[in-house]
């Protein structure tokens, strides 16, 4: 887990610093109550697994809360702060059950901290796929309410 002095991010916006921060926070506990504190109503969660995005806090904390629960070992390994300031990338790993997975989640701020866009990538494939399903049996009834209309 990436300790609180690696955290500082010299050019990231203080408010999304703060932000995440407590997402760090919530993360290291294993305890995401609070996420809907930090992300913006008009959210987009970025999966994987899906083409088209899922849209509000109500898609991305469900999305996000529940990948937590799949996850074996996560742990947060390098992080980089975007230029302006409103965007990070933060490297990951983890395991879902005998598969060995890296990922990077790439977190965009708005000006008051809220997250407001939060893609995930992931690699190998069958990892992926290993998670995809996980969290199909979890979310598959509840998640086509969110994503995009054609």
């Amino acid at each position: 887990m990436i300790t609180q002095a690696a955290m500082t991010l010299q050019n990231l916006n203080p408010k999304a610093a703060a932000s995440l921060a407590h997402w760090h926070a919530m993360v290291e506990r294993g305890e995401l109550t609070d996420l809907a504190s930090i992300v913006h109503p008009q959210a987009t969660f970025r999966s994987p697994m899906a083409f088209k995005p899922y849209h509000s806090a109500e898609a991305a904390t469900l999305l996000l809360r529940t990948v937590m629960t799949v996850f074996e070992d996560f742990t947060y390994h390098r992080q980089a702060a975007s230029a302006d300031g409103q965007s990070v990338v933060l490297e990951f790993s983890a395991r879902v059950g005998e598969r060995s997975l890296k990922g990077v989640d790439l977190i965009a701020f708005d000006e008051d901290g809220l997250i407001i866009d939060f893609e995930v990538m992931i690699r190998p494939m069958n990892s992926l796929q290993a998670l995809g399903a996980a969290m199909g049996e979890r979310l598959s009834a509840v998640l086509p309410q969110f994503k995009e209309k054609a």
